[in-house]
């Protein structure tokens, strides 16, 4: 798994979620942990939430070929923990697909977006990760479905990207020890819809 050391006490420090902000933009995950208080509850994440469990629903009665499959078996909402790596989340929707040498387990992120990005990626090869040391399963893929467009993109979960995760990972523990704002995104975009946007008095 590697030489990730991380301090954990009863629960893993660190959500699944939360990696994926500390990849779209580490300030945003400083200020979740650091400053809890100020964070707002935005429409964009209550629809996200809403959005899946309707999609929970809807995959429920549908084929899996959009996922490359005949045949598979799934589950929904299904729980992850792992101490080593200090993660914890919840996988929208697992595919368990039997091969020949031994069962693979694929995990789909449903997404409220029209296209992937980076924190999505990363944010799926965790739940591969997790799903892998959970369950005694191979995770080679993952999918993210695209619910505004009903796209399912396929992703390889290969050692150079779970050798990020784990470089991701450290960064964020030495964070949350230190408690040190960490630098911004570079890409300014993103700062123009992000609720954090009053705090961060060097970039607006």
């Amino acid at each position: 798994m590697g030489e990730l050391t991380i301090r954990t006490n009863i629960d893993p420090p660190f959500r699944v979620t939360d990696l994926k902000q500390w990849v779209y933009c580490p300030r945003i995950l400083y200020y979740i942990t650091c400053l809890p208080e100020v964070r707002p509850t935005t429409y964009k994440m209550e629809a996200g939430v809403e959005a899946g469990r309707e999609q929970e629903n809807r995959q429920a009665r549908r084929s899996l070929r959009i996922f490359g499959m005949d045949k598979g078996r799934c589950e929904f909402g299904v729980p992850v923990c792992s101490a080593e790596l200090g993660l914890r989340g919840l996988v929208d929707m697992v595919i368990w697909s039997g091969g020949s040498d031994s069962e693979q387990v694929i995990p789909v992120d449903y997404k409220l977006s029209r296209v992937s990005g980076a924190h999505f990626k990363m944010q799926l090869v965790a739940y591969g990760m997790l799903l892998e040391e959970t369950y005694g399963a191979t995770a080679r893929r993952g999918y993210l479905y695209f619910i505004p467009t009903r796209k399912a993109e396929e992703f390889r979960l290969d050692k150079r990207i779970r050798k990020k995760l784990l470089k991701n990972l450290e960064s964020m523990q030495r964070m949350l020890d230190t408690e040190e704002m960490p630098v911004s995104t570079s890409r300014r975009g993103k700062c123009v819809s992000c609720e954090f946007r009053r705090f961060c008095n060097d970039v607006v």
